[in-house]
């Protein structure tokens, strides 16, 4: 009988937001690969940033595991797929262990995540000016969901030697996991941070912030005992439940001729922000991803049937994207003539007609939609949404739902009468519907970041509609 193949699998997660998550899982994918394993970073939550920063420090695409989002089916689909090739899996939690989208479940968690995946956790505590609290603080992780394991603990922020031995004596007195590292204050590199969070991630701005994370893991984390509590049998999880044929559905759309739908992907530094399983969904639909740059190129890729515009930084780059004229004139002239244009976030503030920037600037953006949007001072919205078409159109019949997210800090000033998306939403727990943001002929923008794990018809909705 063959053995079946081990794998390590872990999930670095946090007692709260800003205990050094990030930065720990940056450092140990980095760490992990310079020793030779293969990869693969994963990000709890709905996060666009720190996924970008895994595959600058390791080379592999991160994938986001959001049970609220995407549902439990996809994320096992999703994690499963990407382990295919790979002997080590590191998740990065979102915000504290047991942080989500409810108050009193675990819907949307980190924990919720690792129970569902069978994830060992590494929980990351900011020990500063901590002794043996530190034992009842864990003790209560540890406790407070059945099931849940937690294979180790990181003390970050340490003063000293003895510290640290304080803090592995306390744990091992009170019979908890055990101190699998501690980072001494001031050893561990910053990222630059910007109004939506981390600065996007650059390999070569960034290489060496990566590289030392990556040594500052191997001085202060003992490697091999952490991938002791963490090594498993590689995990017999369903690649798809209710389609089993899903993952041949590329070559057989192939087959049948319906990859003829040319959809051109805004990707550059101010549009980057796509989840990286959307865009799967999309291809096994049939449809051709043609990346192109707003802020570099003159033109459109030829032979389009519809463009997606992700969300990114067009405010940070509303001088170039303004000077690029001739793209604005292509992106407007491609609406004018029918085209299918979908938009989210940033990309809906680039069909605007004008971006006021947070300096009170304005730049003209490619003015297909009647509107303004202008950069707050604050945080203007972040959260989840359900959404639900209420006519046919880009993502179906009447009544298709689906799930996603808001991140933002601007804002738009509408003209009178503005035509609204044929689209309306709702935040976890409330019962109104909101209007869930605008549309011109085949164009439509709105501020919510779908997911197509959440609705598996919708990447064929878009083909249909777009094939028209």
């Amino acid at each position: 009988m063959t053995k079946q193949r081990e794998i390590i699998s872990l999930c670095v997660a946090g007692t709260h937001s800003g205990a050094g998550k990030t930065t720990l899982t940056l450092g140990l994918l980095a760490a992990f690969k310079k020793r030779g394993y293969k990869v693969q970073p994963f990000k709890c939550g709905p996060d666009y940033l720190d996924p970008g920063h895994h595959q600058a420090a390791c080379g592999v695409l991160s994938r986001n595991l959001d049970t609220w989002m995407m549902g439990k089916a996809a994320v096992l689909e999703s994690f499963s797929r990407a382990l295919i090739g790979h002997d080590i899996a590191v998740v990065e939690g979102v915000m504290g262990l047991f942080d989500g989208a409810s108050a009193t479940t675990l819907s949307g968690s980190t924990a919720e995540v690792a129970l569902l995946l069978e994830l060992p956790v590494i929980l990351v505590v900011d020990a500063r000016s901590m002794a043996r609290s530190i034992a009842a603080l864990v003790k209560g992780f540890v406790d407070f969901e059945p099931g849940l394991k937690i294979a180790g603990v990181i003390a970050n922020n340490i003063g000293s030697d003895r510290h640290r031995e304080i803090l592995e004596q306390a744990l091992t007195a009170a019979e908890l996991p055990p101190l699998v590292g501690a980072l001494p204050r001031g050893v561990v590199p910053s990222l630059a941070e910007r109004h939506l969070g981390l600065v996007t991630a650059d390999q070569k701005r960034d290489a060496d912030i990566y590289q030392r994370l990556g040594e500052v893991v191997e001085e202060y984390l003992d490697l091999d005992l952490l991938a002791r509590k963490c090594r498993r049998q590689f995990p017999k999880l369903p690649l798809d439940s209710e389609n089993p044929e899903w993952l041949t559905r590329p070559a057989s759309a192939r087959k049948a001729g319906l990859c003829k739908v040319r959809l051109g992907v805004a990707k550059d530094q101010a549009f980057h922000f796509y989840y990286a399983d959307n865009l799967d969904f999309l291809r096994r639909a049939g449809i051709e991803l043609i990346e192109f740059s707003p802020l570099s190129e003159s033109d459109l890729p030829k032979d389009l049937q519809g463009i997606y515009l992700g969300g990114g930084y067009p405010e940070l780059f509303a001088e170039e994207l303004s000077a690029n004229f001739k793209m604005r004139q292509a992106i407007a002239d491609f609406a004018e003539n029918d085209g299918a244009i979908y938009a989210e976030c940033g990309g809906l503030m680039y069909l605007s007609q004008k971006l006021l920037d947070q300096e009170g600037k304005e730049w003209a953006m490619s003015g297909v939609l009647p509107l303004s949007t202008r950069m707050e001072k604050r945080r203007h919205r972040l959260g989840y949404v359900e959404v639900e078409s209420f006519t046919d159109g880009l993502f179906g019949k009447t009544g298709t739902a689906w799930r996603g997210h808001e991140f933002h800090w601007s804002s738009p000033d509408l003209e009178p009468a503005f035509p609204q998306a044929p689209l309306r939403y709702r935040r976890p727990g409330e019962s109104e519907w909101l209007a869930a943001g605008y549309c011109r002929g085949r164009v439509m923008g709105t501020y919510i970041h779908a997911h197509f794990g959440s609705n598996r018809e919708l990447a064929a909705n878009w083909a249909a509609f777009l094939r028209g």
